[in-house]
């Protein structure tokens, strides 16, 4: 299996593993929770082959995703890992979404998640979804005074804009971004990516394998359950697969049989070619898939395979937003500014 090495995460001293793991899909949205023990397994399989970035959220079951980390963290697993999680998507009594920025949501969703991870301290902290009700600067202000008092370490944010990125970073420096980055959701590359770079921000990359697309094609759709939200909201990725699938499967087959690895090794090798501020958390429930994923780490790609890579999926192949209306990411993540809030 390939080492998993170590990489710096920002410039505020958060140093994570090369690739993390992310737990989503164990507890909530793609299909029916799998069994405790088994997940349990899976990270203490993840974090003894050195992959210690474990990302979760307080909206992943709702709850349950946490509870469930913070199991496997007991017996001296803590001190091990790097653990992200996140704030900002509330669910109401009536199934409704919204997004929370407001000070006392902020505080009281950390202290939510610090009881349900059994945990003193976060590692790194992100606001899931922009609250566009409320200026960034209000919202990172309340994250800088859990920094102070030792309740985070590292403050993030999640599918934010440039200048959103930029506003919140003057008030408190910004560790990491996470955002949906792959060969066919590379929209973030214009303006947010080199913010980022330029502000000395790290970089999550969410999604890398396409929801499951690069390592199942358009099969998945046919294995998919009920109730895995991938039926019916990702229409971006539905759309491609049967456009496309026959086109792609077929380059990509090619190319993974002349560097001998799979599909899904070379998406996730073409991310961690990306720079060495670019951390993929690939989501998986089985301990094959992990330890596939972790094979993407010895995948070598020259600058002419990259740009070949790039071209399976180029801007006249792949088409259409992420998701319906383009909900819910970096584009619609502009708040009020400053001068509008008043405290009520």
């Amino acid at each position: 299996m390939a080492k998993v090495g170590r990489m710096k995460l920002g410039s505020q001293g958060l140093e994570v593993s090369q690739q993390g793991l992310g737990c989503m899909g164990m507890s909530a949205y793609y299909g029916p929770p799998k069994p405790e023990p088994d997940m349990v397994a899976l990270i203490h399989h993840a974090v003894q082959s050195g992959v210690t970035f474990l990302d979760t959220s307080d909206v992943y079951g709702p709850h349950t995703n946490e509870i469930l980390i913070g199991k496997a963290l007991s017996g001296g697993v803590r001190e091990k890992v790097e653990l992200a999680t996140k704030f900002g998507i509330r669910i109401s009594d009536d199934g409704k979404y919204e997004n929370r920025g407001d000070p006392s949501y902020v505080r009281a969703a950390c202290e939510g998640s610090l009881k349900r991870l059994d945990i003193d301290c976060i590692d790194l902290y992100y606001q899931h979804r922009i609250d566009t009700r409320v200026p960034i600067e209000i919202t990172t202000g309340e994250l800088k005074k859990l920094v102070e008092e030792g309740k985070i370490k590292y403050i993030g944010l999640s599918e934010a804009s440039a200048s959103t990125i930029r506003r919140a970073h003057a008030v408190h420096p910004i560790s990491a971004v996470q955002l949906e980055w792959s060969l066919w959701s590379r929209d973030v590359e214009e303006e947010v990516i080199p913010t980022c770079r330029e502000l000395g921000i790290g970089i999550v990359a969410y999604s890398p394998l396409g929801c499951g697309f690069f390592s199942s094609g358009s099969k998945l759709l046919d294995n998919l359950s009920q109730d895995d939200f991938r039926k019916g909201i990702l229409l971006y990725y539905v759309f491609q697969m049967f456009i496309n699938d026959t086109y792609i499967k077929k380059k990509k087959k090619e190319m993974a049989a002349k560097k001998g690895c799979t599909p899904s090794q070379l998406a996730l090798a073409w991310l961690h070619h990306q720079g060495n501020d670019v951390c993929p958390i690939p989501g998986t429930t089985k301990l094959e898939n992990l330890n596939n994923n972790i094979g993407a780490l010895s995948v070598k790609l020259a600058p002419q395979e990259m740009a070949e890579l790039e071209s399976f999926a180029a801007a006249d192949v792949v088409k259409g937003g992420r998701y319906a209306g383009d909900l819910i990411t970096w584009r619609n993540s502009d708040t009020p500014p400053l001068s509008s809030w008043k405290v009520v």
